[in-house]
This record gives structure tokens, C-alpha cells and sequence, in this order.
């Protein structure tokens, strides 16, 4: 339906089943009763993507696109002129590939502003294979975002509780280079982090059951924190120590 598509492939949805042998039309039925694909995460809604549709048109037709696109560097907007080679989901989010300047770049459809289809055809390479390409780029984009590591000592219930609130590769590392806990059941271990306020904003998860050892920027930036909190609800506390992330 977000590609533009839902009338199309409903009528060919009941074509081929009006076309099908009595027990392969009822071996259908019975898979749309018993699967169903929802394809965002837990708590996300589908995010707007107002231009999907006219961008998967450009695709299917081999048309040049001319994108107005809000990225995440300055300059916040750019234009851009792509050949558009593919859609992908991925989690709930529509991503377009296409060439631009000679590269094959990826831009998510959630961010283009503007989408100016033109007439102007181009040649899509015979050998560019989409599904290689995206598990090529994927690849390189999740070993890429985090630049740095951070060493810290938390408690066993928050390691453990890490998987339900961090990115999957923090908890999977954190977890992978934990090294024994200690009398007090407190551990040290390493986890890679996109920048320390990336990683202050996901530390700030497990409360009071980690600290930061290093790097020494995101130390400071919870020293503050924790002064800042200690204004905010005054240094007696309420009755009461607070729960554990894992208990809560």
C-alpha cells in the first residue's frame, strides 16, 4: 500500500487464486489466516514517507529524481540529482538507493522533503544486484557507527538487563568482553559506542547500577549529570532506595 500498490496486487492476488487448483487455493487461505508480517518495532509507529510512492514509481520506470533532503551534517538540506536503483524496508523504514555523483549511495525516504520525477531516463547498470548491495552497505554501516568504546563497571542485573533497552550490538559486546563479577557482584566491561552522547543518553538507562571508567568526556558529562540531579531532588532523597533497571 506505501509503494502505491495495494489495488494492483489485490487484483492479481485474486486472479492467481481464482486460477489455482481447489487445495492450493485453500492452502492460501489457511497462510493469511495463520501469518502475518508487522514489519515496525515495538513502540514505532510507520514513519511519513509522503514521496515513497512517487519514488518507487521513478525506480520502476528508470527515471532521474531530483531530491530536496534533510540529512544529519551541514548543510541540514541538500538537492541531489539519483538514478534510483531500489527500495528497501528495513525495520519499518523505507530506504532508497541510487546513484549519485558517480556513487551508490543510500538516503532514507522518511528525510526527502521534496521529489521532482523527471522525464530524463537513465541506464540501470546490468550488474547491480540490490539485495548485495544492501547487505554490503548494512554491514559496513553498523561496523562504522560506533567509533569508540567506552569501559565501564555495572552491576549483573543490569548486563542483564542490557539486551532489553541497549542496541543489539552494544549489549552483544558488553556482554562478550565482561569479565567476572567481583565480591560486591559489580563487573567491568567494554562496550562500543557511536559518541559519548549517544552513549550517555543509552548509559542513563541503567541508572545508579553502572559507571563510567572511560573515556574521561562522558565521566564529566555523568559527573554533571549527577550533580544536576542532586539539585533537582535534593541530596537527603525520598524514603526509599531507588529500584534496580532489572526490577523495574
Amino acid at each position: 500500500a506505501e509503494l502505491g500498490l495495494a489495488s494492483v496486487v489485490a487484483a492479481a492476488e485474486l486472479k492467481v487464486r481464482a486460477a489455482l487448483p481447489g487445495e492450493l487455493a485453500d492452502r492460501s487461505g489457511r497462510i493469511r489466516q495463520r501469518f502475518h508480517l508487522d514489519a515496525p518495532g515495538w513502540f514505532r509507529r510507520p514513519e511519513a514517507t509522503p514521496h515513497l510512492e512517487a519514488l518507487a514509481g521513478a525506480v520502476w520506470r528508470d527515471r532521474l529524481v531530483r531530491l530536496r533532503y534533510r540529512r544529519w551534517r551541514a548543510p541540514r538540506e541538500v538537492t541531489r540529482l539519483v538514478a534510483p536503483l531500489g527500495v528497501v524496508l528495513k525495520a519499518g523504514r523505507w530506504y532508497l538507493v541510487g546513484r549519485c555523483e558517480e556513487q551508490v549511495r543510500t538516503y532514507r525516504v522518511g528525510a526527502v522533503l521534496d521529489v521532482e520525477v523527471t522525464d530524463e531516463p537513465y541506464t540501470r547498470p546490468d550488474d547491480f544486484d540490490l539485495a548485495a548491495y544492501w547487505r554490503e552497505w548494512t554491514a559496513r554501516y553498523e561496523r562504522d557507527v560506533y567509533r569508540d568504546q567506552a569501559r565501564i563497571r555495572l552491576t549483573v542485573a543490569a548486563l542483564e538487563f542490557m539486551p532489553y533497552v541497549f542496541p543489539p550490538e552494544m549489549s552483544r559486546a558488553a556482554r562478550a568482553a565482561a569479565g567476572e563479577p567481583g565480591p560486591d557482584g559489580w563487573l567491568e566491561t567494554t562496550v562500543p559506542i557511536e559518541s559519548v552522547r549517544h552513549a550517555h543518553t543509552e548509559f542513563l538507562k541503567l541508572g545508579a547500577e553502572v559507571e563510567v571508567l572511560a573515556p574521561a568526556a562522558l565521566r564529566d558529562r555523568f559527573t554533571a549529570t549527577a550533580h544536576a540531579l542532586t539539585r533537582l531532588y535534593g541530596e537527603a532523597g525520598s524514603a526509599g532506595a531507588p529500584a534496580s533497571p532489572a526490577s523495574a
